[in-house]
């Protein structure tokens, strides 16, 4: 087979390939923050969230299901993989992250510190 355009000198799927930036959107509410990424075409399984000091990372691998035995003759669309980091604030509690996966979009909801949500000082009559 002959082709007409060049080889990929790298291939999406290598190791080294620039990550995909996810689409995200951030929202604060008076109990924490969440974050909610669209990674189209990756499995639960393929997701994995990290907090290292202040920084929270998204990552995610979309598999194809291409077998083992076939050998790519030409491939333009390799195997994508996303990756998204946020520093995250000082008020908010990274020990009680948690995280959901639905139809391809990441709910990831990161609580305050009970010493960082607003209350009410009621005043009383003296």
């Amino acid at each position: 087979m002959e082709m007409t355009n060049p080889p990929l000198q790298k291939p999406a799927s290598a190791p080294d390939a620039t990550p995909l930036l996810p689409p995200v959107d951030i929202i604060e509410d008076a109990d924490g923050i969440v974050v909610t990424a669209d990674l189209p075409g990756v499995a639960k399984e393929d997701v994995a969230i990290a907090v290292e000091a202040e920084t929270l990372t998204l990552e995610g691998t979309v598999k194809l299901g291409e077998s083992q035995s076939m050998q790519p003759v030409y491939a333009e669309v390799g195997v994508a993989r996303y990756r998204r980091s946020f520093v995250l604030g000082r008020d908010l509690d990274t020990t009680r992250i948690e995280a959901e996966m639905k139809h391809g979009v990441l709910r990831v909801r990161v609580p305050k510190q009970e010493r960082a949500k607003p209350r009410r000082i009621d005043v009383r009559v003296g």
